[in-house]
């Protein structure tokens, strides 16, 4: 079955035109001014569903729908959050919890049913939701068990993230719709095959992509003895002027590269600084007496983003038997939206949305995250997916002696 640029696109604005409803609906209730900063369609592995939202308290408020379109829907707000739009509800007293709850799912709602309303307006279909349904957990349990489907591990997740205005609070929209009546949906409103995808061949792709983060992560413990191991590992779909939103304003060292072949594009490496002068120093051969990022730092990094650029690209080049080269790396040290800002303007210029391959590598042992994140050309993309032969997903496995020339 495939899925063409246009509908991800019309159905990614769909996802954010609700989230802004939703948003203007909490305003009017509560005086509580926020925007949208960014929605995005995502493919990953169900296991990895909310994976961002480890280690944190939320309160939500979920509903099922079906019709046109089936699923879950649901409204995450972190536990301070929840408790100031109580406030906000009932203001001048304190709410006990009964009241807190009930305000909180009072205001999912009014939200939600907004949220759904406008995509069943869109498709003039029906689709029913459930009664809200209050929740408090942590981390992604406060999520919906994602959809199940036998012939598919890979799931679409609809996540939009809403910031308050001079509040540093975020809270969230996720759609987990099934996975056959949302690809349906898509193919009816399509207008044209000439830009589809084959949602298999787009699976097949991020398979392949958590492959080549294991391959550089293998290559980051060669070279520094620091065992680390591929974390999530996702493909999203969004405008080309939400790509620099999806890195964030903390501060990254890294590498940049532009490839070129079939696909082109541009990919990027980056450490928080802390991580990076860790792991840097683990190549050193002496041990360095200042915390602060040196110059000994900067080349360390440069050639570790070197490698791993090299294992992830090669992988690519040796299941879609293309040739895929690549500049030496360009070291960057810069608000993560500062460093990707530049790279998705270029990427622009052909396109208005952008696939965005996004992975992370950790380790337990020591205060060390990776990021690599690839921004492709969209044609391009597209003709390596159709000329992709899954049987050979399994030969991401680079020639480490040829990168170690």
């Amino acid at each position: 079955m495939n899925v063409d640029i246009q509908s991800l696109g019309t159905f990614n604005q769909l996802a954010h035109e609700g989230a802004e409803e939703a948003t203007r609906s909490m305003a009017q209730m509560t005086g509580i001014d926020a925007v949208v900063d960014v929605t995005k369609i995502t493919l990953l592995n169900r296991d990895d569903v909310g994976e961002e939202l480890t280690g944190r308290e939320f309160v939500g408020v979920q509903f099922a729908f079906d019709g046109v379109l089936e699923g879950d829907t649901v409204l995450v707000f972190d536990a301070d959050s929840a408790a100031t739009i109580a406030d906000a509800l009932v203001p001048g007293d304190s709410p006990d919890e009964a009241m807190a709850r009930s305000g909180v799912k009072e205001i999912g709602n009014i939200m939600m049913s907004g949220f759904i309303d406008g995509w069943a307006d869109y498709v003039e279909a029906t689709i029913d939701h459930s009664p809200p349904e209050y929740i408090e957990k942590s981390g992604a349990d406060v999520l919906p068990d994602a959809p199940t489907d036998a012939d598919y591990q890979q799931v679409f997740v609809f996540k939009s993230q809403i910031e308050w205005i001079d509040e540093s609070v975020n809270f969230y929209i996720y759609m987990l719709p099934e996975y056959e009546p949302l690809a349906e949906l898509m193919m009816e409103q399509a207008d044209t095959e000439d830009d589809a995808i084959p949602i298999d061949k787009l699976q097949t792709f991020n398979e392949m992509t958590t492959k080549g983060t294991q391959q550089a992560a293998d290559n980051v413990e060669m070279m520094t003895g620091i065992p680390t191991d591929a974390e999530v590992t996702q493909i999203s779909f969004a405008p080309i002027t939400d790509v620099p939103k999806q890195v964030g304003t903390e501060t990254y060292v890294g590498t940049v590269v532009e490839f070129t072949g079939t696909p082109s594009g541009y990919l990027m490496v980056l450490f928080d600084e802390v991580s990076a002068v860790t792991v840097a120093e683990a190549m050193m051969p002496i041990e360095m007496e200042s915390d602060e990022l040196t110059d000994q730092h900067t080349a360390a990094i440069e050639e570790l983003g070197n490698i791993m650029t090299s294992g992830f690209v090669d992988g690519w080049a040796n299941v879609l038997q293309t040739s895929v080269e690549h500049t030496p790396p360009r070291v960057v040290h810069d608000m993560g939206r500062a460093i990707v800002d530049p790279l998705a303007a270029q990427v622009g210029q052909h396109q208005e949305h952008a696939f965005i391959i996004e992975s992370e590598m950790k380790t337990d042992d020591i205060e060390f995250e990776a990021e690599i994140l690839a921004l492709p050309n969209e044609k391009e993309l597209r003709e390596a997916l159709e000329a992709l032969d899954v049987e050979r997903a399994n030969e991401t496995q680079a020639d480490v002696e040829q990168i170690f020339e």
